[in-house]
């Protein structure tokens, strides 16, 4: 069955445009006086949203796992209400897709594709397009975190430093200030671009703006006494979204372990090279979009293989394994973590099992 996954995976990956047009024209001829107001700029921006669908689409079916499919559906029927779309839009989208593919596959093929999309169109009947904000009373420091948020929307990113930095000089924990005030603040944003309350430029900016911030707590975060482990941390493909691996690898600074943060787009020879160069004892592989799920395999399978990373254990985190609690199983990893602290409990038990073993 997996073999017939990753054959479904390929054969769409491989047709993923002409597809998407042809979803695309079906859909125009059902909604006509809707979409074509948006003219020839909006028929591209619809095989662009087409080819996304088709990408998460075909990831779910590669990891046999339609919850990621079903989660990206429940996102976009959000985002189309934020747009204002049509509540009919995303339905009539994946009955076109779901039509389109029928006449392109076999029914081999087309029987693996079937309960994916079956699934998710009976999951949206129920699924509300609310999304409740992330910075909710309860924790400790909502109150700063609403008060860095809302400098950041007025443009003040220097009252945004200031804030954080006078909560730490009052004695708040820097991981405190990570897990309570700038992760709840990146999912808030999150929250807001996909509800169109603000511009992609705005998200930006406001990513950008925390990770300045971030870099100004480094003095307290690069004074921790040494433990004589080691992290190689990096983000698979192009992902932009980086801000969470980065958290991840300034936690495990907090704890004593050296660092290694590649960042995104770090090609596979050179990830094994540092891992062999450095003695990792850990490897942390972030993925925030679910279409880098098979890079993240891939990575995990080229590791493995080679003999600098026959020891090296392998933690992923990220969005898509947040919502599939098997994923990280089915890809090869030792674990995978929640947030920046779990990761570092979760390391620690695993590095602590591997050197007692190396010393039997």
């Amino acid at each position: 069955m997996d073999d017939l996954n990753q054959q479904v995976r390929q054969t769409i990956q491989d047709q993923r445009r002409a597809l998407s047009e042809a979803i695309v024209a079906r859909q125009y001829e059902l909604q006509a006086p809707f979409w074509e107001r948006f003219g020839k700029r909006g028929l591209e921006k619809s095989i662009r949203d087409s080819d996304y669908h088709l990408a998460y689409l075909e990831e779910a079916i590669a990891a046999a796992d339609p919850t990621l499919f079903i989660d990206y559906v429940i996102w976009v029927k959000r985002l189309f209400a934020g747009l204002g779309f049509p509540d009919d839009a995303l339905v009539v989208t994946l009955e076109c897709t779901r039509a389109v593919l029928q006449e392109r596959l076999s029914p081999e093929m087309m029987a693996v594709v079937q309960p994916y999309l079956e699934t998710s169109l009976s999951q949206l009947q129920t699924e509300s397009v609310t999304i409740p904000s992330f910075l909710q009373e309860g924790e400790s420091l909502t109150t700063l975190a609403r008060q860095y948020m809302d400098a950041l929307r007025q443009g003040e990113r220097h009252r945004a430093s200031q804030l954080i930095l006078a909560a730490v000089e009052d004695g708040i924990d820097v991981k405190e200030i990570y897990l309570q005030v700038f992760q709840p603040v990146q999912y808030e944003i999150g929250r807001l671009w996909q509800t169109n309350q603000i511009t992609v430029a705005e998200e930006h900016y406001f990513t950008a703006a925390t990770q300045l911030v971030m870099a100004q707590l480094y003095p307290h975060i690069f004074s921790t006494e040494k433990i004589g482990r080691r992290l190689v941390a990096t983000c698979v493909g192009n992902e932009l979204h980086e801000i969470g691996i980065r958290m991840v690898a300034d936690f495990f600074e907090m704890a004593g372990w050296d660092t290694y943060y590649l960042g995104a787009n770090t090609p596979t020879g050179s990830i094994l090279q540092t891992i062999e160069e450095r003695q990792a004892d850990l490897l942390a592989i972030s993925a925030t979009m679910t279409f880098h799920v098979s890079v993240v395999a891939g990575l995990i399978n080229r590791v493995r293989a080679a003999e600098s990373g026959q020891q090296v254990k392998i933690l992923v985190g990220g969005y898509p394994f947040n919502i599939s609690a098997e994923l990280w199983q089915r890809l090869g990893a030792d674990g995978t973590a929640r947030n920046a602290q779990d990761a570092i409990d979760l390391a620690n038990q695993l590095v602590t099992t591997k050197k007692a073993n190396e010393s039997c």
